[in-house]
C-alpha cells in the first residue's frame, strides 16, 4: 500500500516542445498551442508531503563571511562579451548563448575558447561538441587562427563522456555546442526532447557550481525566435545571451536577456568577417550614412542599447500612387510606430500621405523599437513628402503622442553626448530633457507641429 502522506500517482501527459503538462490527452497543447506534440509520460513517483530533515553539506555562514575572491569575474579576452557578461565570466556561472542557425555562435565561442586559452586565464579550455566531427571544427580553427595548445576539442554527444572529458584535462572553461545534442543515460527520450535538455541542463550546472567551472550552453531557437527546449532551461542557466544577425549584414549583436551577475539589457557588437567574428567597439558608423550632399527622407536619431547610445539613421520614401490601396512596407522599425507616425503627421502635422505609398528602413539592418525614434521618423517622413532635407547636422530624439505632443525620454543627455562626438551639433528634444552637453545647439519642441516648422517641412 501507498504511503498514507503520499498523494496517488495519476497518469499525466507532457508537451514535447514546451514541457507542458496535462492531466489528458488533448490534439493541441494548451501552452504553446503546437499539434500532435502532447504524449503520455511515466507515472511518476509518489509525492511526498512530508520530507524528514538531513544533514547540510556546508554549514550555513554570515554573509559577511564569505569570500568573495571565488566569484570575481574572470576577462573573456573579448571586450564586447565582457561587457555583455558585466565584466566578465564568473567561476560557476553557466552561460547560454543562443542564436539562429549560421549566425555565427560556434565561430564566436572557438574564438572565445582560443582566447581563454592563450590569455593568463586559470586552466586549459575545453570545446565539447556534438554536431560537428572533431576535423571540422580544426578547420574553422584554422581559417580563424583560433589553434592553440591550450585548447582542447572533443566530439561527444554523451553526457558521461563530456564529464569525463572535464575529468582528464581538468578545464577552466568548458563549452558546449550544444545542449540539445548531449543525450543523457539516465533520462528517457531523444536528444533535444524536453526530458533530455532539462537533465543534461541539470547535470552541467551541478559540475559548474561543485567545481567552479564557468561553463558555456550553445542553444538552439524556435522559429519565433525563442530558445528551443523547456522554458525551465533559461531559470537553470545563470546568463542567457541572444546572438542576433541579419543574414544580408555583416554586423552581429549580442544582446544580453537574463543575468544574476550584471546588467540584463547589454549589447555586443560584432562584424563577421572571412577570418572569424571581430570585435566593433564603435559601431555608430555603421548605422548611418554621411553623404556630402543630403537628401530628403533621412534624419538621424539616437537609441541606446543597454548603456551604450548608438546613431542610427532612418529613412524615409513617400510617392504618389494610382492604387486603391496603398503600400507601407516597413524594415528594421515596429511597423505599428509607423502607421502612428502616419496618422499622427496627418492630423497634427498637416502631412497627409492617404494618396501615397510609404516605404520607411533604417540604415545597417539595425532595429529600433524604442519610442525615442517616433520624431526622426515622423521627420523622415514629412522631409520626403514635402522633399526638402533636413540639415545634415541634426539630430532628433523624442517620442512622439497621439495627440502630438513630443514626451521625455531616458538618457538624453548622453545621447546628445555620443551625437557630439560624431560631429552632430543641432539637436531637437522633448521638454525637461535634463542637463544637456556642451557643443550641441538644442531646441525643446513640445509638439510635433513645432518640429516640422523649424526643419521647414510643414
Amino acid at each position: 500500500m501507498p504511503p498514507k502522506n503520499a498523494r496517488a500517482a495519476r497518469p499525466a501527459y507532457r508537451c514535447a516542445d514546451c514541457g507542458h503538462e496535462v492531466a489528458k490527452w488533448v490534439g493541441r497543447c494548451p501552452s504553446c498551442q503546437a499539434w500532435g506534440t502532447v504524449d503520455e509520460m511515466a507515472a511518476a513517483r509518489p509525492v511526498l508531503t512530508k520530507v524528514a530533515a538531513g544533514a547540510p553539506a556546508t554549514p550555513a555562514r554570515p554573509i559577511a563571511e564569505v569570500d568573495l575572491d571565488s566569484a570575481r569575474a574572470v576577462s573573456t579576452g573579448i571586450a564586447e562579451l565582457d561587457r555583455v557578461l558585466g565584466g566578465g565570466i564568473v567561476p560557476g556561472a553557466v552561460v547560454l548563448l543562443a542564436g539562429e542557425p549560421g549566425v555565427g555562435k560556434s565561430t564566436l565561442l572557438l574564438e572565445v575558447a582560443h582566447r581563454w586559452a592563450a590569455g593568463a586565464s586559470p586552466g586549459p579550455s575545453l570545446y565539447v561538441t556534438g554536431e560537428e566531427s572533431a576535423g571540422q571544427v580544426r578547420l574553422r580553427a584554422e581559417r580563424t587562427n583560433s589553434v592553440h595548445s591550450e585548447l582542447f576539442l572533443g566530439a561527444e554527444s554523451n553526457l558521461s563522456a563530456v564529464l569525463g572529458h572535464v575529468d582528464a584535462v581538468k578545464p577552466g572553461l568548458l563549452i558546449v555546442d550544444s545542449v540539445q545534442t548531449v543525450q543523457s543515460p539516465e533520462a528517457d527520450g531523444s536528444p533535444g526532447g524536453v526530458t533530455q535538455v532539462r537533465a543534461v541542463t541539470t547535470a552541467l550546472v551541478a559540475l559548474a557550481k561543485e567545481r567552479g567551472l564557468p561553463v558555456v550552453l550553445v542553444g538552439h531557437v524556435t522559429k519565433d525566435g525563442a530558445v528551443a527546449g523547456p522554458r525551465v532551461l533559461e531559470h537553470l542557466v545563470d546568463v542567457v545571451l541572444h546572438f542576433e544577425g541579419d543574414r544580408h549584414s555583416a554586423l552581429r549583436m549580442l544582446r544580453g536577456v537574463k543575468n544574476r551577475f550584471g546588467p540584463a539589457d547589454e549589447v555586443g557588437c560584432f562584424e563577421q568577417r572571412d577570418d572569424g567574428i571581430a570585435e566593433v567597439p564603435d559601431p555608430s558608423g555603421l548605422f548611418i550614412n554621411r553623404q556630402e550632399t543630403q537628401v530628403d527622407g533621412t534624419a538621424v536619431t539616437v537609441m541606446v542599447e543597454g548603456k551604450r547610445p548608438l546613431l542610427v539613421e532612418v529613412q524615409s520614401l513617400v510617392m504618389k500612387t494610382q492604387m486603391a490601396m496603398p503600400r507601407r512596407s516597413v524594415s528594421g522599425l515596429d511597423s505599428a510606430r509607423v502607421s502612428m507616425m502616419l496618422a499622427v503627421l496627418g492630423k497634427h502635422g498637416q502631412v497627409h500621405t492617404g494618396d501615397c505609398d510609404v516605404f520607411a528602413a533604417t540604415v545597417g539592418g539595425t532595429k529600433v523599437h524604442e519610442p525615442a525614434a517616433d520624431l526622426a521618423i515622423a521627420l523622415a517622413i514629412a522631409s520626403s513628402r514635402k522633399g526638402k532635407a533636413l540639415p545634415a547636422n541634426l539630430i532628433a530624439v523624442g517620442e512622439v503622442g497621439l495627440a502630438g505632443e513630443i514626451r521625455r525620454v531616458s538618457g538624453v543627455g548622453r545621447r546628445l553626448a555620443e551625437a557630439a562626438r560624431l560631429g552632430f551639433d543641432r539637436a531637437l528634444v522633448p521638454p525637461d530633457a535634463g542637463p544637456l552637453p556642451k557643443g550641441v545647439r538644442a531646441t525643446v519642441v513640445s509638439n510635433l507641429g513645432e518640429a516640422l516648422t523649424i526643419v521647414r517641412c510643414k
